[in-house]
């Protein structure tokens, strides 16, 4: 069993910045790939960003392109997204989830195990 805990959300004006996290515990996190997802309400989970367990990233989310960066520190067993240039468009629950994957995937049906999700709202 994992264990994944979001962090990092909250209430950002267009145009700004947040950093998501996302602690592990209960198993080795670098024996896992990770990704962040996203839900707003009404609308299905979309991908937003995968990252191999060696670190190879899978960025094929047009809607956040040029903008997040996933990034993970095996030593803190911590997942972390970086958004910038926040559009209101990008409010929704933002969900971390682990892959027994080597490879970075945008499918959902491949992540085994999920966070409970942290809001994250922006303001126009």
């Amino acid at each position: 069993q994992v264990q994944l805990v979001e962090s990092g959300g909250g209430l950002v004006q267009a145009g700004g910045s947040l950093r998501l996290s996302c602690a592990a515990s209960g198993r080795t996190f670098s024996s896992y790939s990770m990704g962040w997802f996203r839900q707003a309400p009404g609308k299905e989970r979309e991908f937003v960003r995968g990252i191999s367990r060696s670190g190879g990233t899978t960025n094929n989310a047009d809607s956040v392109k040029g903008r997040f960066t996933i990034s993970r520190d095996n030593a803190k067993n911590t997942v972390y997204l970086q958004m910038n240039s926040l559009k209101p468009e990008d409010t929704a629950i933002y969900y971390c989830a682990a892959a027994d994957k080597p490879l970075a995937t945008s499918r959902r049906y491949e992540y085994d195990y999920w966070g409970q999700g942290t809001q994250v709202t922006v303001s126009s």
